[in-house]
């Protein structure tokens, strides 16, 4: 998935992109019955200065946390929408880690049944620090 959002997070961030699962979401009853596969990419500005510096895991964010939320988040509990896919991960994110100040999730839909060929449909969110709603 390539980033086309016409606002522009000007900073360091983290990348992780074309990650891959498993999940039951969706309003049809057999996407909640048997699956399918859900693209993800996360952008997350924070500051990488002190790690780039120092060199040390301890003053960064570990992508793997970042990917264990999105895991947790896309392979658990079905959500009907995408858009509820993509802001669970970018609350929890955003809770989870607060020196992270803001999160764009991208939530794909590779297998869609439309008529014609499409790579994917999807959302895009951006969630800011100042944004986030607790549930």
């Amino acid at each position: 998935m390539t980033s086309s959002g016409a606002e522009i997070i000007n900073g360091d961030k983290l990348v992780l992109r074309g990650l891959k699962f498993h999940g039951f979401h969706g309003v049809k009853p057999e996407e909640q019955k048997l699956g399918q596969k859900f693209l993800i990419d996360v952008d997350a500005w924070t500051d990488l200065q002190a790690a780039g510096i120092s060199d040390h895991l301890q003053d960064t964010i570990s992508y793997t946390a970042i990917y264990s939320i999105v895991r947790d988040v896309v392979e658990g509990a079905p959500h009907n929408l995408l858009e509820s896919v993509a802001e669970r991960i970018a609350s929890t994110v955003l809770s989870k880690y607060t020196q992270i100040s803001a999160v764009r999730i991208k939530v794909g839909k590779p297998h869609v049944a439309v008529l014609g060929s499409v790579d994917y449909l999807g959302v895009e969110i951006t969630r800011h620090r100042s944004s986030v709603v607790q549930s």
